[in-house]
């Protein structure tokens, strides 16, 4: 269990938990989930945290297959410029580990953003909150459950 399972658990949502072995060499935690569980990269979702001009950190979940576009992150947070968020605050903010940050259960209720991409799919796969462990549900669970907003805000490589 961890805190993102347990507010699945509490709201009764439909999830899936899938475990793989976490090399600590990966490169891309988000690509190694993919690659290990043999799903479509863009499937899977990494969560980032960025910080606006006032110093407002927001969740962004976009797919491993392509990147954060912080100026569409602007655009849908309203915000002037945003920048990537320190480490250290992200880890302080969220109470997960970098490699392990699920945008569920998170210590602090921060506004999120999921990319748009996610409605195509039936299920996508997000950090459980601990390295090698991915969370699979519907895209609008895990929008109900992080009042999130769907908004163009990843690019692909």
């Amino acid at each position: 269990m961890t805190p993102a399972t347990k507010v699945l658990d509490k709201a009764r949502v439909n999830y899936s938990l899938h475990r793989y072995e976490h090399d600590p060499q990966a490169e891309s935690y988000g690509g190694e989930a993919a690659e290990k569980l043999g799903l479509d990269p863009a499937r899977v979702f990494k969560t980032l945290l960025a910080i606006t001009e006032t110093g407002e950190l927001l969740v962004a979940v976009v797919p491993v297959s392509g990147q954060l576009d912080l100026k569409l992150l602007a655009r849908a947070a309203g915000s002037k410029r945003i920048g990537m968020a320190d480490p250290a605050a992200a880890q302080r903010s969220t109470g997960y580990l970098l490699g392990g940050i699920s945008p569920l259960g998170q210590k602090k209720r921060l506004r999120t953003f999921i990319d748009d991409s996610a409605r195509q799919w039936p299920e996508i796969y997000v950090s459980a909150g601990r390295r090698g462990l991915e969370i699979a549900l519907a895209p609008s669970d895990l929008a109900s459950q992080t009042h999130a907003t769907f908004a163009p805000i990843g690019r692909n490589d």
